[in-house]
Order: structure tokens, then C-alpha cells, then sequence
């Protein structure tokens, strides 16, 4: 250590010595100049015609209290030369520093940003080493973040940052009404409406108020249960509907859809312990003990409907997500997110009631009505169980279902029931075909048999961080990376729809295509998200001249018209 200092002291009164030598002024021979934006840290060296650096001695750390991360591999700095059997430097040394990058590593919290090097003259003389420093203040940045972003998720998180508390709700309100127009909220409809059904006995207990009752219970669970997952999802940087994702999860749910199938065709009843049951007959009085008979496990099943079979991330849910994530305001975020859960279950609700309203009179019609929910129940079941088993089994499974159906709705004297059983019998032929010509659209079982046939977009699978930070630093082209899962079905939707549009597959040709799939919530998929900030799939993010593109970034779904204004709007 000692050695080190005498050399540092002697080196700098050698340069001083021979300024008037012909060396130059350490500050000559290293111009530097920092620069700060919404986006990034810019540092710029521009070094004279004379003068080289070490690329091993130049160096980026991020220092808060006494932590210190070197991020010098994480950046993209021009490749380095060969010089004297060293690595080196010349001319000018441009480092940009993502603020993103600094949040992540601080989380969200000030830092110094330090900036080591140390160079050498070609005429023989080496300078001491230098460090640059610039304060790094988070706060300020995650305001000029929120006032700038103009992605959907950005704008999101701005209406929050607004602070106007009755325009966030109402905001968030209608995009709970827009979210419940999308596929992934419909599977909850047979959910709720079977529910409804079981609870309804010999239809006698069934009224509109009952229903809406009941319906309310699911739908206030279901939102308990998004508010719950977003602000853990928000705080912790964790998406724990990815994580109700795991195989072996998706199993154990698919097989109680199977076991409420099965006591919808009567088989057996499910309902609690007798001696729990009376319990809670004790603990309530007569007027209310109709109500609570069952309420729990409306209130479960609603709960356990929104984590598994609930949409995938959406502009709403990740603007959220971000504005949770950058200000630590879990109440605020925590509230929009229940206020959007009410909007999305205003469907449902009126499914309740409808049900209630127009339940026909008591009859041997309640028997075919459970059966046929029994039905939905099975095929829930084969859809939350295709996201982990081959496409081939989830066609069979489809086919098996539907001409199981046929077969016994035939054995019916209603014509009504007939034809419906023809229908499904072609179904269940046509997913058979599927099967045989290995069909990968579950909604398109036909298309490899028809006379057009879909070309879908070849994407370079990406599995850590470090060999998309390379791909980005070497590129001469547009990037666009798609973040996928095999359960995501709005994912599903943009592979099957949007990328497989010849207007859009024409716009991307010249792009490097780049997937990253998030199926398995690994720990290089979780560095991935976080590396941009989110939360979960289906997001799309776009580089350009190896900058980021933040304002037109993805979250959700976009079909082909909607996607092409988004690229023609930046390419």
C-alpha cells in the first residue's frame, strides 16, 4: 500500500517536471464532461492524439453508503485496441449510464456514480490514476420518469403520480371495464355461473338478489386478491401470478376443476365437514344463516380464480406496478388496483344477478344445467392444464371432450340437444385432425391443412442478461424483444395474430427478433424483467441505435393495426 502511494506521489511530480517538456497537463490530456438526462448518465472522454488509456483501469461503480457495484461489464463501451501487448483506448470514450440500471442496483435510493481511469502518453509518460464523480438522486429521477414516459404504462403510472385521487379511481375504473372485455377474463364467467347453479339447490333458493350476492363475494375476493399480488408485485419487484405458474401448481388446480366437474355430474358432493358446518350454523342466527352457508367458499374460489386464471399483465396493472415500484406508495397503487378489479368484475356481476333474475322454475332441466356446467368445469381444467403438457395432448384432450359430450347429448330426445350434439361431434373431429397434422393454434386447429398458410415470426431465444446486453452492443439494426410464456394467452394472441400479419411481418424484416420466455420464472427471467422494469409478460421493447425506446413500448395486447402505428410512429 505504502509502495503504491510513493509511486502515485512520484508519477504525479514527474508530470508536473516534465510539463514543460513537451508532456501535457493532466487535465489536457483528459477532457471529460458529464452530462445528465430523464434516461441516462452521459460521460463523455475526449483524450488527446497523444494519449491512450487502460481498458482493465477504466471502471464504472455505483457507491451507496458502503456498498459499491462495479457495472463497468453491464454498459456498452467501445471495444479496446491493441497497443504495446495491452489493451487500450484513444480519441474520445463515450459511457452511458442507464438511470434504470441505478435504480435497480440502489434500489431506487441516492448514490454516487464513479467513473475510474488511468492513462498514459505515447511519448512515455503514464499519469496518475483519475476518478470522476457525479450524484445520482433518485427521486428526481423517478419524477422526470413519470413526467416524460409517454408509453401506456408510463402515462399510467403519471395519472397516479398526479395525485388526484378521484380522477386515478375513475381512470382506473373504466380500465377495469376494458380488461374485462378481453379472453382472459372469460374462463372466471363459467366459474362464477356454475357457482351459481350449485348454490341454487332445487331453484327454489335462487333469486336475483342472491345471485348478485354471491356474485359480489367472488368479485370483491377477486379483487382482494389482484390488490394483494400487485402491491407484493410492486414492493418486492415479484409477480406472484407467475409464480401460480409453476407446473406442479397448475396440476393441483386443473385436477379440483376436474373434482367440481365430476360433483356437478353428481357423483359426489363437495361442501364442508358436517361439524364445520354446524359451527358455523351456531354462530349465526337464523335470518343470516343462509347467507353464510357456502359465502367462504365463493370468497375462496374467487380468490384463487383471479391469481390463476386472472389476465396477463396489462398496461393498467403494470402502470401500477411501476408507480408501486419507483415510489413506494403500496396504498395509493394497492387502491387503484382494487378499483380496477371492480371494473373488471362488473361483468360477472351482472352474470349474478342475471342468473338470479331469470333462473326458469324448478324442473328436471337443473339436472342437464349441471351437467352442461360440468362440462365447463372439464374444459377450464384442460385449459389451465395446456400451459405445462405438449400441444398434441391438449388437442386430444380438447377432441376427447367434445365427442365425449356428443355421445351423451345424442342419447337425448330433444332436438334442441341433438344438433348441439352434432356440432360438438364436428368439433371433436376437428380437433382430432389438429391432432393428427400437428396444429400449434389451439384456435386454428385447421391451419396446416388450409390453402394459406400462416408464416410465423422467427424469434432468437435470449436467456440471460448478459447475451442480450452483447446483442444490443454489437447491433447494426432495430431490436425488437418480445417477452413470452406459455401460459400468457394474450402472448398467445400476439403470436397468432399480430406477428403472423404481413403488413407487420414486412415492417420487422430488417429488425433483429429477439424472445425471451418467461415460462419457467427463472432467476435470469426475473433479471430480465427487472433489467426493464417489468412484471410480467406479454411486453414488447424496442432499440434503436442501441438506445432504448422507451415512449413506444408495449404491455399487453396490440393487434396488427394498433402494433404498425406504434412502429410507423418511431421506424
Amino acid at each position: 500500500m505504502i509502495y503504491k502511494k510513493l509511486l502515485t506521489i512520484l508519477i504525479f511530480i514527474v508530470t508536473i517536471t516534465n510539463a514543460n517538456a513537451g508532456f501535457l497537463m493532466p487535465e489536457q490530456a483528459f477532457k471529460t464532461d458529464i452530462q445528465t438526462n430523464k434516461n441516462e448518465i452521459i460521460f463523455t472522454l475526449n483524450l488527446d492524439k497523444s494519449i491512450y488509456i487502460y481498458d482493465e483501469l477504466l471502471s464504472v461503480t455505483i457507491v451507496q453508503e458502503n456498498k459499491k457495484t462495479n457495472i463497468t461489464k453491464q454498459l456498452n463501451i467501445v471495444n479496446p485496441i491493441d497497443y504495446h501487448e495491452d489493451k487500450v483506448h484513444f480519441g474520445t470514450i463515450k459511457i452511458k449510464i442507464p438511470n434504470i440500471l441505478i435504480q435497480q442496483i440502489t434500489n431506487n435510493k441516492d448514490a454516487i456514480v464513479k467513473i475510474d481511469f488511468q492513462g498514459c502518453s505515447k511519448k512515455g509518460l503514464c499519469y496518475q490514476p483519475m476518478t470522476k464523480t457525479v450524484e445520482f438522486k433518485s427521486q428526481d429521477i423517478v419524477n422526470t420518469q413519470l413526467k416524460n414516459n409517454k408509453s401506456e404504462s408510463g402515462s399510467i403510472a403519471s395519472t397516479l403520480k398526479s395525485g388526484n385521487v378521484f380522477l386515478i379511481l375513475i381512470t382506473f375504473f373504466g380500465f377495469g371495464l376494458l380488461l374485462a372485455l378481453t379472453p382472459c377474463v372469460f374462463p372466471m364467467i363459467p366459474i362464477l355461473s356454475s357457482i351459481i347453479v350449485s348454490h341454487s339447490g332445487d331453484g327454489k333458493n335462487m333469486s336475483a338478489k342472491k345471485g348478485l350476492y354471491l356474485s359480489i363475494v367472488y368479485v370483491l375476493a377477486m379483487s382482494v386478491a389482484y390488490t394483494i399480488a400487485g402491491v407484493i408485485a410492486g414492493i418486492f419487484g415479484a409477480n406472484l401470478q407467475v409464480m401460480l405458474q409453476n407446473p406442479i401448481v397448475l396440476i393441483i388446480f386443473s385436477a379440483i376443476f376436474v373434482a367440481l366437474a365430476f360433483s356437478m355430474f353428481g357423483y359426489f358432493e363437495i361442501g364442508l365437514p358436517s361439524s364445520w358446518q354446524t359451527k358455523i350454523d351456531s354462530w349465526s342466527t337464523s335470518k343470516d344463516k343462509e347467507k353464510s352457508q357456502g359465502v367462504a367458499g365463493v370468497a375462496i374460489m374467487g380468490f384463487l380464480s383471479a391469481l390463476i386464471v386472472g389476465p396477463c399483465v396489462a398496461p393498467p396493472l403494470a402502470g401500477a406496478l411501476v408507480y408501486i415500484g419507483q415510489t413506494g406508495d403500496a396504498l395509493l397503487g394497492g387502491v387503484a388496483l382494487f378499483v380496477m378489479s371492480i371494473g373488471m368484475g362488473m361483468p360477472l356481476l351482472l352474470v349474478g344477478a342475471g342468473a338470479g333474475k331469470y333462473m326458469p322454475k324448478p324442473g328436471g332441466w337443473m339436472d342437464s344445467v349441471s351437467k352442461v356446467f360440468g362440462v365447463v368445469m372439464l374444459g377450464v381444467a384442460i385449459w389451465m392444464i395446456e400451459r405445462v403438457i405438449l400441444i398434441e395432448v391438449t388437442f386430444a384432450l380438447w377432441a376427447l371432450l367434445f365427442i365425449g359430450s356428443a355421445l351423451y347429448l345424442f342419447r337425448l330426445k330433444n332436438v334442441f340437444a341433438k344438433i348441439v350434439s352434432i356440432i360438438l361431434l364436428i368439433l371433436g373431429v376437428i380437433f382430432i385432425i389438429g391432432t393428427v397434422t400437428k396444429a400449434t393454434n389451439i384456435l386454428n386447429p385447421l391451419e396446416n391443412i388450409s390453402n394459406v398458410k400462416k408464416v410465423h415470426l422467427k424469434f432468437k431465444s435470449i436467456k440471460t442478461l448478459e447475451e442480450l446486453e452483447n446483442i444490443v452492443a454489437n447491433a447494426k439494426q432495430p431490436i425488437m424483444i418480445d417477452f413470452y410464456a406459455k401460459w400468457c394467452i394474450s402472448c398467445k394472441e400476439l403470436e397468432h395474430t399480430t406477428f403472423a400479419n404481413k403488413e407487420v411481418q414486412n415492417k420487422l424484416k430488417n429488425f433483429i427478433l429477439l424472445q425471451v420466455d418467461t415460462t419457467n420464472n427463472t432467476n435470469e427471467d426475473k433479471k430480465l424483467l427487472k433489467r426493464f422494469n417489468l412484471f410480467g409478460p406479454p411486453a414488447i421493447i424496442f432499440f434503436n441505435n442501441k438506445k432504448e425506446l422507451k415512449n413506444i413500448e408495449v404491455i399487453g395486447y396490440k393487434n396488427s393495426k394498433e402494433f404498425l402505428q406504434i412502429l410507423n410512429s418511431e421506424f
